[in-house]
Order: C-alpha cells, then sequence, then structure tokens
C-alpha cells in the first residue's frame, strides 16, 4: 500500500494506492466503518481489483495494472436524502468531461451511470451512500474505466480507451484530470445546483429522444426514453403514454 498526497483534488488529500484488493469501495466503507480519519476527497486506487461490482450486483472484471479502479470519499452533506441522484448526475458528466478530451463527443451515459461509446461499455459507477436518520453522512463514489484492457473474453460489448485511441493511456493521467473534473462539479453543484449539470446529462444519455426495445417484466416492448426523474428514475414515452422505472424494473435489449 502506498500514500501520497492528492495535489489535483481537494486541497491535497491523500492517494492511497492498493497492490491488490477485492473492491476498493468495500475496503473504503470497511475503514470507514472501524473509524478511519479518512477526509472528504480521500481516494483509494487499486492496480488489482478482482471483485469490483456495478449495478444490479453485475461483477466488473479487470486485468490487473490494465485499467483504472478507484473509490472516491465525498461527504455531501449540502444534499437533501430525497436527491440522492443529484450527485450520481454530477459524477457521470465529471467522467463524460473527462473521456471527451480525449474521445470525442460519441461518450454516453447509459442509465444510471454506465459509461458506453456506441454500444459497447467503456466503464462504469456504483455510488454507495450513507444516511444516518435525515442526514447524508458520506458517499464512496467507485469508478471503473477499461484503459488498457485488449481482451474482454464474454464481455463482448466492452472496449477500452487503447482500443479506441490504438495506442496506450497512462493511467494515473487519467485519475488526476478526472478528479479535477469531479472536484469543479461536486462544487458547482454545492454552489448553483443541479440545473446545468442535469442539462449535460440529459444531452449525453444513451437512447436519449430514441425508439429502443426494453424488457419490462421478462415482456419486450419498444419506448423512447424523454428524461429522468429528480429521484432518478427513468422516464419513457410509450407512444403518447410517460411511465418512470426504478434501477431494477427495467432492461436495455441489444
Amino acid at each position: 500500500m502506498q500514500s501520497n498526497t492528492f495535489s489535483a483534488f481537494f486541497s491535497g488529500q491523500k492517494l492511497i494506492t492498493l497492490n491488490e484488493v477485492s473492491s476498493t469501495n468495500d475496503y473504503l466503507k470497511d475503514r470507514l466503518s472501524k473509524s478511519a480519519p479518512f477526509k472528504e476527497g480521500t481516494v483509494i486506487m487499486a492496480v488489482d481489483q478482482w471483485k469490483g461490482r456495478g449495478q444490479r450486483g453485475n461483477k466488473w472484471l479487470s486485468e490487473p495494472g490494465k485499467n483504472l479502479t478507484f473509490s472516491l470519499l465525498l461527504k455531501p452533506t449540502f444534499l437533501n436524502i430525497e436527491r440522492q441522484f443529484d450527485l450520481n448526475i454530477a459524477i457521470s458528466v465529471s467522467v463524460i468531461q473527462c473521456l471527451q478530451m480525449l474521445l470525442g463527443n460519441r461518450i454516453l451515459i447509459k442509465w444510471p451511470n454506465d459509461i458506453y461509446i456506441g454500444d459497447q461499455k467503456l466503464g462504469g459507477m456504483l455510488i454507495e451512500n450513507t444516511i444516518s436518520g435525515a442526514e447524508w453522512k458520506e458517499s464512496v463514489v467507485g469508478i471503473g474505466i477499461n484503459v488498457n484492457q485488449d481482451h474482454f473474453g464474454e464481455l463482448t460489448r466492452a472496449c477500452s480507451i487503447k482500443q479506441l485511441l490504438q495506442e496506450e493511456y497512462i493511467i494515473t493521467d487519467l485519475l488526476y484530470e478526472l478528479c479535477g473534473r469531479i472536484e469543479a462539479n461536486y462544487l458547482e453543484l454545492k454552489a448553483t445546483g443541479i440545473s446545468q449539470l442535469k442539462s449535460i446529462y440529459i444531452q449525453h444519455l444513451f437512447g436519449h429522444n430514441q425508439v429502443r426495445e426494453y424488457s419490462i417484466d421478462g415482456v419486450r416492448v419498444l419506448g423512447k426514453i424523454i428524461d429522468v426523474s429528480g429521484e432518478g428514475h427513468l422516464i419513457l414515452d410509450f407512444q403518447g403514454h410517460h411511465a418512470s422505472f426504478d434501477f431494477k424494473e427495467i432492461v436495455f435489449v441489444f
């Protein structure tokens, strides 16, 4: 384990690099549960994360040393607990803006928080919030981005920055650039609210205003994404009928 000053984020908070860990989110949550004195902005990065997770309990498989896998500690006590998805939007937009510098405007957010280019997954996020009573105590923000991995086994819709650029990219450079963007958007969220960030999120939402196929309770239907609610529910239009869905209630069909 290495601990360094991380001057690019939150006034020099720590960057802790672990050679091997099951999950950076689990590691950070475990240390927090034992009252570790981590300040907001602490970053835990893994060289080898062998038990990464995504939404719905999906596994995140990453070759050691090939990809960016890290967790970030935030304490968004300024947000109402009913607006937890606002943080998701701010983080998602940060990833989009960072990757656009490398890959252009093809980068999209597949609701609720996967990063796609075309129909291929480039990365994803898992944000785990701790609520105490009516207050938001802290958030562990886990982010994984495929950087230099060439092969993904059975994951036929996965891709990496290296595959797209035809050259390797320095993982720590991506970390610094991304964390700087997160800090800027996090401070914007605190100062001015979600309006501008949500506008960017919707503009880059995978499937927005496109008729696509979805699965609802095992039934395939055609619908069009038109918005995301303040609670983070996906809102679709089915030929004039609008319906909203939580994370596990609708599945994209490819």
